[in-house]
């Protein structure tokens, strides 16, 4: 009876990985591959977490030695948003038959559109400055991609309806072809500017809000009000994976709010530890805090990727899989998983879905309960570097507690993956044959 559900879900999602928009995007995102594994590198080059690297790397090179790595983070994930919008863009009317290059620079121009176009600056002594005529890197990146998706489907559907519908400027035979799909593109471009400027209007002058900043409070207001609770850890737990699974970064989503409340919980448990108050028993004491969130349900980064990569490594047969985890190995012992997350891809990828939300549910339940029984001890200030790899992140905070406590935890994540990443697989395994059959 559960092997039948479970394939029936399969088959289920399978059939939902068919839906031409749920392709676009998941295909749109692989193209980010390259931008998001280059760039995952030089992050891990910034942040090694060596002790002393950093002081290493300043007194050989200076205070700002890491300046050229977060130059390659800036024009990678900073504007992942925009390299989104692009590539679901070309995806989806390139699927269509239409013109894709010309909607996918429809589509980022009416990105850009939708963004502020100032910026706000506190200087020395709180003073503020306003600068404008910028492409703020805040919407241009994580923040912004529900934006960009947004936006590359229904200008890449209006482009496609556009084309298919012969709407547009008719030119001579005579013309040349790249000049008449250039007069032909004109009309999408109408409507989807018009659509655009018309929506900045309505943010700017009756909501004082712009519209990547109102999809970003309309997601992360619900949020407000969460706690100290299991109940709070399975939300935001739900919600990180959802997210990103859905393109847009959980993490930073859920952490303008979760951020300052687990660190509150991280400061008075120390407050606490201090006072002397017995943390087994205290009512007081937190037991959701920042580091739960930042280092136990994340081995390998959200949605506890590192077991994926056991089970993938060991037991993958495709060609695709095997390489895409074999590159993704290297960031994700840091805990940057971004190359999986958009290299296999798990984003919009209806196999990955289940895993990437049960994983990291299951990593907060066993620290949550580990916690309660008293097996492992409150977390108090003390923090560690967010790309310490797993088991010495446990070890360095809470000893051989803590790393007993992620231990068990890979090994939830492993057992949780493991029958996912076989159908996954498997799918990608009759890709590569049928491919090498007609070859």
């Amino acid at each position: 009876m559960g092997n039948a559900a479970f394939d029936k879900f399969i088959e289920f999602m399978a059939s939902f990985a068919e839906i031409k928009i749920v392709a676009a995007l998941r295909d749109g995102f692989i193209m980010t591959t390259p931008f998001t594994i280059i760039g995952s590198l030089f992050l891990l080059i910034a942040n090694l977490p060596v002790p002393g690297y950093n002081e290493m790397m300043a007194g050989a090179f200076g205070p700002d030695w890491a300046a050229p790595c977060y130059a390659v983070f800036g024009g990678t994930f900073s504007v992942l948003g925009l390299i989104c919008c692009l590539g679901v863009a070309y995806k989806y009317t390139e699927a269509e038959g239409c013109n894709a290059s010309m909607a996918s620079f429809l589509s980022l121009s009416t990105f850009i559109i939708l963004m502020p176009t100032q910026i706000t600056l506190t200087g020395d002594a709180g003073v503020s400055i306003t600068g404008g005529d910028v492409i703020p890197k805040l919407w241009a990146g994580s923040n912004g991609i529900i934006t960009g998706l947004i936006v590359a489907i229904l200008v890449s559907m209006c482009s496609c309806w556009c084309e298919k519908n012969h709407i547009g400027i008719k030119m001579p035979p005579s013309v040349p072809s790249g000049v008449t799909r250039a007069f032909e593109a004109l009309t999408p471009a109408f409507f989807a500017f018009t659509g655009a400027a018309i929506i900045f209007g309505l943010c700017k002058f009756i909501g004082d809000t712009n519209f990547p900043q109102l999809l970003f409070d309309v997601i992360q207001t619900p949020l407000q009000g969460l706690s100290d609770t299991i109940i709070a850890g399975t939300i935001f737990s739900w919600l990180q994976t959802i997210l990103f699974w859905a393109g847009i970064h959980g993490p930073n989503v859920v952490g303008g709010v979760m951020n300052p409340i687990m660190l509150a919980n991280s400061l008075e448990n120390l407050a606490l530890m201090d006072a002397g108050v017995d943390m087994s028993s205290d009512p007081r004491v937190h037991i959701l805090a920042a580091q739960v969130f930042d280092v136990f349900m994340k081995p390998g980064g959200c949605g506890a990727t590192f077991g994926l990569l056991i089970v993938g490594l060991l037991f993958a047969k495709s060609t695709q899989m095997k390489t895409i985890l074999r590159l993704g190995t290297a960031p994700g012992l840091f805990n940057i998983n971004e190359p999986i997350i958009f290299g296999l891809p798990i984003v919009f990828n209806p196999y990955m879905l289940a895993p990437f939300t049960l994983a990291m549910w299951a990593a907060m339940l066993i620290t949550y309960f580990s916690i309660a029984t008293g097996f492992m001890s409150p977390l108090g200030a003390v923090q560690v570097p967010w790309t310490t790899p797993p088991i010495i992140a446990g070890l360095l905070l809470k000893g051989i507690p803590g790393a007993i406590v992620q231990i068990l935890i890979l090994a939830a994540s492993c057992a949780i993956y493991f029958p996912f990443m076989k159908a996954q697989d498997n799918a990608f395994l009759k890709e590569e044959q049928e491919e090498s059959a007609q070859a």
